[in-house]
């Protein structure tokens, strides 16, 4: 967005579409007060709730709510903001809507220009870009906006919640601070190398670069959670006609979403289903059977077969689903054969293998099962919990992490860069006559690689495509 744009006042519907008791519309820029006074009649206190009505161009009310005026710097936007809460329908926003517009552009009386020049609607998520463009949120704190509204799972909303309090962003900048300290050490010797300092060994250098390391790792680790809670885990469920998908898919969530028969075949596409286990959402896909040859029965199962291996090539886990009772007959073992092949040509690196219809066979049937593989009964519901641990083990999801705030791939991403050149500053630090000034270029790109995630180092097309996923009016 242009620098002239962003100077715009904007005005949008901050509540979600459709009907509800309360709606709100609010705008947001520099010296709203006559706009204020020409549409609730008076300027409220600042801060404080003022009931009345919205008023028409005519004097005629529109509705009858509460008017809420913050002015600048001490609004969510650091501009002036103005908040009218009134009742939630849909005409009723728009008609406010239209009036806020028209009211701008009426001229006042005491200096012959209009009220509010430029008032135009909101592009989405603008609001919360110009709370990071004034200093009232960093970059990750931003993003934890969207993430707490898009949260899927109480954790996540949790977990959103600290990042937007700030706890992720407090993290991030002392560890920067930790860097510029050890940066601005290693420069002054640069600047001063008649001093003939043993840097290194008098600063401790290697020492401090170690702590920086351990402390980042751990960051690291809780962002990757952070990341998971608030992305999820794609899983897919695969295997042969009617080995049961269907009723695990149902099992896990709970509910018959798909539709179970003894017919082979009957799932002929894709059906998904988010579930949370420990707060964890888990995007689980029931895919069409799949065949030894891929030789399908007709023109649509064909399509299902594909759209199958599409999904799999995608997943983050595959339920590789075995069918118990049918175990040692020869035209089902090569059809297994078969799929198995093509599952390791698709690289899957976290296949589980999953027996299903235990509760069919004798027990020693099931003790015979190599180890890690798990046998459970869909229909009665038995080993769910053992593939639900599974499937977080696989995940790389930690228990009991209280501390966890929510993070983006592009968050755990700017870590990962930053280990790597704190990694590199460490093998120059090494050597007998380090070069201090690689040493220093090492630092500085972590240094930089860390303010990306809160905004200090950040490009502007990085900004469109990060508030082009807000909703409009937040």
């Amino acid at each position: 967005m242009s620098l002239a744009r962003r100077e715009d006042p904007i005005v949008a519907i901050a509540t979600a579409a459709g009907r509800g008791a309360v709606g709100i519309v609010r705008v947001s820029g520099r010296s709203l007060a006559p706009l204020v006074q020409r549409l609730a009649g008076k300027l409220p206190a600042p801060r404080h709730a003022q009931y009345g009505p919205f008023l028409a161009a005519d004097g005629q009310p529109i509705d009858q709510g509460l008017a809420l005026w913050f002015p600048t710097p001490h609004s969510y936007t650091g501009e002036d903001v103005l908040e009218l809460q009134a009742h939630g329908g849909p005409v009723l926003l728009q008609l406010l809507l239209a009036r806020c517009l028209e009211a701008a552009a009426e001229v006042d009386a005491g200096t012959g220009r209009p009220l509010l020049p430029g008032l135009r609607l909101a592009e989405p998520g603008e609001f919360t870009e110009r709370a990071f463009l004034n200093d009232k949120l960093d970059l990750a704190q931003a993003e934890a906006v969207a993430d707490l509204i898009d949260a899927s799972t109480e954790a996540a909303a949790r977990s959103a919640g600290r990042s937007l309090s700030g706890a992720f962003s407090h993290e991030i900048e002392a560890l920067r601070q930790r860097i510029v300290h050890l940066r601005m050490l290693v420069e002054a010797t640069l600047d001063f190398p008649e001093e003939e300092i043993d840097f290194l060994e008098r600063a401790d250098a290697r020492g401090q670069l170690q702590a920086i390391d351990a402390a980042l790792a751990a960051v690291m680790g809780r962002a990757r959670q952070g990341a998971l809670l608030r992305e999820g885990m794609n899983v897919v469920l695969a295997g042969q006609p009617n080995v049961g998908k269907s009723s695990l898919l149902n099992a896990l969530a709970g509910a018959e979403l798909a539709i179970v028969t003894a017919i082979a075949g009957t799932t002929r596409d894709k059906v998904s289903q988010t579930i949370q286990i420990e707060g964890v959402p888990l995007h689980v896909i029931d895919t069409a059977g799949l065949r030894g040859d891929d030789e399908a029965a007709d023109e649509v199962e064909r399509i299902g077969i594909a759209r199958s291996w599409a999904a799999i090539a995608e997943a983050d886990a595959v339920i590789f689903l075995h069918d118990l009772t049918r175990r040692g007959q020869p035209e089902y073992e090569a059809a297994e054969a078969g799929i198995a092949e093509r599952l390791a040509a698709h690289g899957i690196a976290r296949l589980v293998h999953v027996h299903n219809k235990r509760d069919g066979v004798a027990a020693e049937v099931v003790a015979a099962l190599p180890a890690g593989e798990i046998a459970l009964s869909a229909k009665a519901g038995a080993g769910l919990q053992a593939l639900r641990q599974e499937l977080l083990r696989r995940a790389g999801w930690e228990a009991a992490a209280e501390g966890v705030f929510i993070a983006r791939r592009r968050h755990v991403q700017a870590l990962e860069r930053t280990a790597a050149h704190l990694a590199l500053a460490a093998e120059h630090a090494a050597v007998a006559d380090a070069a201090l000034d690689l040493f220093a270029e090492e630092l500085r790109l972590a240094h930089e690689a860390l303010g990306e995630i809160t905004g200090r180092f950040s490009a502007d097309d990085l900004l469109g495509v990060i508030f082009s996923s807000f909703c409009i009016g937040k």
